[in-house]
Protein backbone atom coordinates (compact mmCIF):
# COMPACT_ATOMS: atom_id res chain seq x y z
CA UNK A 1 0.00 0.00 0.00
CA UNK A 2 1.40 3.62 -1.23
CA UNK A 3 0.61 6.54 0.19
CA UNK A 4 0.54 9.68 -1.49
CA UNK A 5 -1.49 13.04 -2.43
CA UNK A 6 -4.28 13.16 -4.45
CA UNK A 7 -3.88 13.38 -8.60
CA UNK A 8 -6.08 16.00 -9.67
CA UNK A 9 -7.48 13.43 -12.33
CA UNK A 10 -8.45 11.23 -9.03
CA UNK A 11 -11.00 13.98 -7.43
CA UNK A 12 -14.26 12.39 -9.14
CA UNK A 13 -13.31 8.97 -7.89
CA UNK A 14 -11.71 9.98 -4.81
CA UNK A 15 -15.38 11.38 -4.17
CA UNK A 16 -16.85 8.86 -4.73
CA UNK A 17 -15.23 6.62 -2.49
CA UNK A 18 -15.89 8.81 0.50
CA UNK A 19 -19.64 9.27 -0.38
CA UNK A 20 -19.72 5.38 -0.51
CA UNK A 21 -17.56 4.74 2.59
CA UNK A 22 -20.00 7.10 4.30
CA UNK A 23 -23.26 5.80 3.05
CA UNK A 24 -22.57 2.41 4.65
CA UNK A 25 -23.24 4.11 7.93
CA UNK A 26 -26.61 3.94 8.41
CA UNK A 27 -27.64 7.97 8.48
CA UNK A 28 -28.73 9.42 5.58
CA UNK A 29 -26.02 12.33 3.76
CA UNK A 30 -28.31 14.45 2.31
CA UNK A 31 -26.82 17.56 1.20
CA UNK A 32 -23.46 16.93 3.03
CA UNK A 33 -22.93 14.16 -0.01
CA UNK A 34 -21.89 17.25 -1.87
CA UNK A 35 -19.60 18.46 0.69
CA UNK A 36 -17.71 14.97 0.27
CA UNK A 37 -17.61 14.72 -3.29
CA UNK A 38 -15.67 18.12 -3.71
CA UNK A 39 -12.64 16.53 -3.34
CA UNK A 40 -10.82 19.33 -5.45
CA UNK A 41 -12.06 22.13 -3.23
CA UNK A 42 -10.10 20.39 -0.59
CA UNK A 43 -7.47 19.90 -2.63
CA UNK A 44 -7.30 23.68 -2.91
CA UNK A 45 -7.09 24.40 0.56
CA UNK A 46 -4.81 21.45 2.27
CA UNK A 47 -3.74 18.49 1.36
CA UNK A 48 -5.82 15.47 0.10
CA UNK A 49 -4.07 12.10 0.63
CA UNK A 50 -5.01 8.91 -0.69
CA UNK A 51 -4.05 4.95 -0.06
CA UNK A 52 -3.80 3.21 -3.40
CA UNK A 53 -2.32 -0.29 -4.03
CA UNK A 54 -2.03 -1.41 -7.71
CA UNK A 55 -3.07 1.67 -9.42
CA UNK A 56 -6.03 0.98 -6.85
CA UNK A 57 -7.67 3.59 -4.66
CA UNK A 58 -7.99 2.01 -1.34
CA UNK A 59 -9.04 4.90 0.77
CA UNK A 60 -8.39 8.91 1.40
CA UNK A 61 -8.04 11.33 4.13
CA UNK A 62 -8.07 15.64 4.19
CA UNK A 63 -4.59 16.67 6.05
CA UNK A 64 -5.61 19.90 7.44
CA UNK A 65 -2.44 22.01 8.97
CA UNK A 66 -3.72 24.12 11.62
CA UNK A 67 -7.19 26.13 12.03
CA UNK A 68 -8.73 27.54 8.72
CA UNK A 69 -11.55 26.70 6.17
CA UNK A 70 -12.15 23.00 6.68
CA UNK A 71 -10.93 22.83 10.27
CA UNK A 72 -13.51 22.02 12.77
CA UNK A 73 -11.53 23.13 15.65
CA UNK A 74 -9.64 26.61 16.32
CA UNK A 75 -6.39 25.67 18.43
CA UNK A 76 -3.98 27.62 16.83
CA UNK A 77 -1.52 24.90 18.04
CA UNK A 78 -3.59 21.88 16.17
CA UNK A 79 -3.48 19.77 12.59
CA UNK A 80 -5.63 17.39 12.08
CA UNK A 81 -7.70 15.39 9.64
CA UNK A 82 -11.20 15.39 7.88
CA UNK A 83 -13.10 13.24 5.67
CA UNK A 84 -11.21 9.74 6.20
CA UNK A 85 -12.76 6.93 4.08
CA UNK A 86 -11.91 3.91 2.80
CA UNK A 87 -13.44 1.62 0.43
CA UNK A 88 -16.03 -0.79 1.98
CA UNK A 89 -15.36 -3.24 -0.36
CA UNK A 90 -11.75 -3.41 1.36
CA UNK A 91 -12.58 -2.82 5.06
CA UNK A 92 -10.71 -4.11 7.99
CA UNK A 93 -7.25 -4.14 6.04
CA UNK A 94 -5.33 -1.08 7.89
CA UNK A 95 -6.17 0.95 5.63
CA UNK A 96 -7.48 4.14 7.92
CA UNK A 97 -4.96 3.12 10.48
CA UNK A 98 -2.61 3.53 7.36
CA UNK A 99 -3.81 6.89 6.44
CA UNK A 100 -3.88 8.21 10.45
CA UNK A 101 -0.17 7.32 10.77
CA UNK A 102 0.47 9.12 7.68
CA UNK A 103 -1.34 12.47 8.93
CA UNK A 104 -0.22 12.23 12.59
CA UNK A 105 3.72 11.88 11.98
CA UNK A 106 2.75 14.86 9.08
CA UNK A 107 1.51 16.86 11.54
CA UNK A 108 4.33 16.00 14.39
CA UNK A 109 7.03 16.77 11.72
CA UNK A 110 5.47 19.72 10.91
CA UNK A 111 5.55 20.78 14.51
CA UNK A 112 2.21 20.71 15.88
CA UNK A 113 1.54 19.96 19.12
CA UNK A 114 -1.35 18.53 18.97
CA UNK A 115 -3.60 16.65 17.02
CA UNK A 116 -7.47 17.03 16.69
CA UNK A 117 -10.59 15.43 15.12
CA UNK A 118 -14.07 14.94 15.01
CA UNK A 119 -16.40 12.11 14.25
CA UNK A 120 -19.86 10.86 15.02
CA UNK A 121 -21.98 8.62 17.78
CA UNK A 122 -22.30 5.92 14.63
CA UNK A 123 -18.87 5.59 13.66
CA UNK A 124 -17.42 3.01 16.51
CA UNK A 125 -14.58 1.40 14.01
CA UNK A 126 -13.21 5.07 13.93
CA UNK A 127 -13.82 5.24 17.55
CA UNK A 128 -11.43 2.43 18.34
CA UNK A 129 -9.02 3.40 15.81
CA UNK A 130 -8.58 6.44 17.25
CA UNK A 131 -8.41 5.04 20.92
CA UNK A 132 -6.21 2.74 19.78
CA UNK A 133 -3.59 5.34 18.61
CA UNK A 134 -3.92 6.95 21.73
CA UNK A 135 -6.79 9.51 21.05
CA UNK A 136 -8.84 10.82 24.09
CA UNK A 137 -12.28 11.97 24.05
CA UNK A 138 -12.21 15.77 24.21
CA UNK A 139 -16.23 16.41 24.92
CA UNK A 140 -15.49 19.92 25.34
CA UNK A 141 -14.55 19.97 21.55
CA UNK A 142 -17.86 18.39 21.03
CA UNK A 143 -20.15 21.04 17.98
CA UNK A 144 -23.64 20.83 16.30
CA UNK A 145 -22.50 22.27 12.82
CA UNK A 146 -25.53 23.40 10.67
CA UNK A 147 -25.89 19.71 9.12
CA UNK A 148 -26.84 18.88 12.77
CA UNK A 149 -25.08 16.30 13.15
CA UNK A 150 -23.00 16.07 16.37
CA UNK A 151 -19.47 15.88 16.28
CA UNK A 152 -17.31 14.30 18.81
CA UNK A 153 -14.14 15.96 19.73
CA UNK A 154 -11.19 13.69 19.86
CA UNK A 155 -7.30 15.37 20.66
CA UNK A 156 -4.18 13.55 20.91
CA UNK A 157 -0.78 15.55 21.81
CA UNK A 158 2.41 14.87 19.11
CA UNK A 159 4.64 13.32 21.20
CA UNK A 160 6.48 9.91 21.15
CA UNK A 161 3.38 7.73 22.18
CA UNK A 162 2.69 7.66 18.47
CA UNK A 163 4.52 6.53 16.22
CA UNK A 164 4.71 6.53 12.53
Amino acid sequence: MRIRPVAPNEHDAVGELTVAAYATLGEPLGDYAGVLRDVAARAEACEVIVAEEGGTLLGTVTYIPGPGHFAEWDDPRAAGIRFLAVDPAIRRRGVAEALVRWSLARARDEGWARFVLHTTDWMHAAHRLYEKLGFERAPELDWEPERTVKLLGYRTDLDSRISS
